[in-house]
């Protein structure tokens, strides 16, 4: 069996069509931008260059006709990391052209209970995404082609049970 030395940085860079994310954490405070979390918290406004790396990889794939978007299994009330991120990061990040969706599981069973953060792309590849207990991101696995039937099940139960987040973040966002 040949081992595949693909990164995570690999499938991005090779995606033909999209690029989806599942996020399930309640907090990711210890991995990405740290200091924008801390400035969040203490109330001060979002830089106007925030996110502006990413925003700008966003638009370089969706320029294109690339679809990137994720949903995030959450329940209210919402941590103040997720408030964080939703309320800038999100916002912020649809600027760029990435679509997100909420599963909200307040007062339900979570449908994908025990399923690991992931990107999939082009529904062949699939990256976890492993993180701490305390939200550190400590790599990802890219995962062999046989587990893609597994993956696509899951993308596809957590849109069908998700909504678009502007709706939701209507109903509910801080």
């Amino acid at each position: 069996m040949k081992t595949s030395s693909r990164t995570l940085g690999d499938l991005f860079d090779a995606f033909k069509r999209e690029a989806f994310r599942l996020e399930t954490l309640d907090d990711y405070s210890k991995s990405g931008n740290v200091d924008a979390y801390h400035a969040f918290l203490a109330g001060e406004p979002q830089p106007d260059d925030y996110n502006a790396g990413w925003v700008e990889e966003l638009r370089s794939h969706t320029e294109k006709g690339k679809r990137v978007y994720r949903v995030h299994i959450l329940s209210r009330p919402l941590t103040n990391y997720l408030r964080f991120e939703l309320g800038w990061g999100y916002q912020k990040n649809t600027t760029g052209g990435e679509e997100f969706f909420i599963l909200d599981i307040t007062d339900k069973p979570n449908p994908l209970e025990n399923v690991p953060d992931f990107w999939f792309f082009d529904s062949d590849s699939v990256a976890v995404m492993n993180y701490d207990g305390a939200g550190k991101y400590l790599g990802s696995e890219v995962l062999p082609p046989e587990r893609t039937a597994e993956f696509t099940r899951y993308r596809d139960a957590a849109l069908a049970h998700a909504e678009p987040f502007t709706e939701w973040w209507a109903k509910y966002g801080a």
